[in-house]
């Protein structure tokens, strides 16, 4: 293998491919056109003798060499990144790029307006983009660079990936204003009736498809059970759904208190205690110290804390 055919732009296409998985997408993200980032890869598949990725209908998929050549190359890059950044300063003003985000529209809905705004005002040539939850394991998305940081709540995390608190999220149970199973029994802001929290058919947000969570774990310390009868994959269609007038629905309390008056919901306290979940912010620590990410850090906690004035206060609400 000759290592002085190598140049810096091969292995950038390379890194490009592995995160983009589309020669398109790939191109649009390097500022290359889609010819340019073929005669890359032709080059790369020569010099390597492997045919890197093969397409499969729309996706280039990578093959077993690529996958162990990905992570290697990757962290080349970022160090090589924060080596040339130094110490100098970001200007935001000045930066043209996209950052991309991960979580659930729990924080599309309720965190994405604030931030966006925040970072158009300071950094009009930045683009944003925000993934849902479902668009894959949050562990390699963040060893490819497929996204720059994810919100979410407590994972088993390597040690190569960085955190940051950011807010806890208690539960809040939602049910349909005036629902006649509650009437005279019990008023908003109370804790729901254990037994008919048990009784009612739930709604709950569900990625994976999974019919349980951090409820159902509580209950069954107590011997308890409910009845779930609907998962989806999305907090704003479990609102939704429980606006109609059927289920009721354990969901964020920070959430649960921007949608119910605008779909005419009651909001009750959990019937049993619930462990509190953590949102956290999640990066490679490959970018840590790199100044870009680091501005990006810092525009998403402020924006939490505006929006979210102090975790502990929201914890015991």
């Amino acid at each position: 293998m000759n290592f002085a055919a190598f140049d810096l732009n091969l292995i950038h296409v390379f890194d490009a491919l592995m995160r983009e998985r589309s020669v398109t997408r790939a191109g649009e993200a390097l500022g290359l056109s889609q010819p340019a980032v073929s005669a890359a890869l032709n080059r790369l598949r020569h010099l390597l003798d492997d045919q890197l990725f093969v397409r499969r209908g729309n996706d280039m998929v990578p093959t077993p060499r690529a996958e162990n050549l990905a992570e290697p190359i990757r962290d080349a890059l970022g160090k090589l990144e924060s080596a040339l950044a130094g110490d100098r300063t970001f200007d935001p003003g000045a930066a043209e790029r996209t950052f991309t985000l991960l979580g659930a529209d729990f924080f599309s809905m309720l965190l994405m307006p604030d931030l966006a705004t925040r970072i158009a005002a300071k950094a009009p040539k930045i683009a944003l983009r925000f993934l849902d939850s479902a668009k894959g394991d949050i562990t390699r998305l963040l060893q490819e660079d497929s996204i720059d940081a994810a919100l979410e709540r407590p994972l088993t995390i390597p040690d190569w990936i960085a955190t940051e608190l950011l807010f806890a999220s208690p539960f809040a149970i939602i049910a349909p204003a005036g629902h006649p199973a509650l009437a005279g029994k019990v008023r908003p802001g109370s804790a729901f009736p254990l037994d008919l929290f048990c009784e009612m058919p739930h709604a709950i947000r569900s990625i994976d498809g999974s019919m349980q969570g951090y409820i159902d774990d509580a209950l069954s310390s107590l011997g308890r059970k409910r009845r779930v009868s609907l998962a989806l994959p999305h907090f704003q269609s479990v609102a939704l759904v429980v606006a109609k007038g059927k289920f009721i629905a354990a969901v964020p309390s920070q959430f649960a208190h921007v949608v119910a008056p605008s779909l005419n919901l009651a909001v009750f306290e959990p019937p049993i205690p619930v462990p509190i979940p953590e949102i956290k912010l999640y990066w490679h620590n490959r970018h840590t110290d790199n100044p870009a990410h680091r501005w990006l850090r810092q525009q998403i906690l402020e924006s939490v804390r505006a929006i979210w004035s102090e975790p502990d206060d929201q914890a015991s609400s």
